[in-house]
């Protein structure tokens, strides 16, 4: 097997030059130092965005000292936790501002997300895509450390919003995505209230029905071993109501003779 180490790093966006990495937190203090050096390791041009919603074991302070050290890193902080759909979309909206931003990626603080596979995802924008998709489950994509009930959860909540939206996707509630910045900008962030599963499902039935052209890249998502998981019972019932009122507007829409 060759040495992935001895490829030639990909330059443009997949160095990350032009690219915002925004990564919500909440009670990460234990993981923020790694997770901000093998960030900017991983992609020697890019620069990295903490939102961190008020955590009460000092994340966004520590964030602060490391910004103050490192001139790729901004921090945005917010009064209190709102759930990961109000903090993303603070944060792209943030990232969607400042001048040149050609990319913004949305990735998890707990490496869940290996930042070894930025520039993968970053790479298809440089081609003809709109928005990747860090998928678990097309070929080379999976989970490690997750129980069955987990597995079950995940494949399930996809498995219903394809069902229903009409959706081509192997993985709709997945977090590990690369946008292109005129695509992210053209969604209807503020109209959205979802947080977590769906704000995952929400975002991308919205590029797909801007026709944007959206890949698939196969991940491995690894379960946290630092730090505590946030999903709940709430966050999969919200994804479950909105995923028929999402189909809903759609009909709605047509009827109307819009998309």
């Amino acid at each position: 097997m060759s040495d992935a180490s001895a490829l030639p790093r990909p330059v443009g966006l997949a160095a990350g030059r032009d690219v915002w990495v925004v990564v919500p937190t909440y009670n990460e203090r234990e993981n923020l130092e790694r997770l901000v050096t093998a960030v900017l390791e991983s992609l020697p041009d890019g620069r990295i965005l903490i939102v961190d919603d008020a955590s009460p074991d000092g994340t966004g302070e520590l964030a602060d000292e490391l910004a103050a050290r490192q001139d790729r890193m901004a921090v945005l902080h917010r009064a209190g936790k709102e759930g990961l759909g109000v903090a993303y979309r603070a944060g792209f909206r943030w990232a969607l501002d400042q001048a040149g931003t050609a990319a913004v990626v949305q990735m998890d603080a707990d490496f869940s997300h290996d930042p070894a596979d930025l520039s993968r995802l970053l790479a298809p924008l440089m081609t003809d895509t709109d928005l990747v998709l860090g998928s678990r489950y097309v070929p080379g994509g999976g989970t490690v450390g997750w129980p069955l009930r987990r597995r079950l959860i995940s494949k399930g909540g996809t498995a219903f919003a394809r069902l229903i939206l009409w959706l081509p996707f192997r993985d709709l509630t997945g977090g590990f995505k690369a946008w292109r910045a005129e695509l992210l900008g053209n969604l209807r962030l503020r109209e959205s209230a979802a947080s977590g599963y769906g704000f995952q499902i929400e975002t991308t039935w919205w590029a797909y029905r801007r026709r944007a052209v959206i890949r698939e890249v196969p991940i491995v998502f690894r379960e946290r071993e630092v730090g505590i998981s946030k999903m709940g019972g709430g966050i999969i019932a919200e994804a479950f109501v909105l995923v028929f009122r999402l189909r809903w507007q759609a009909i709605v829409n047509r009827r109307r003779g819009g998309r």
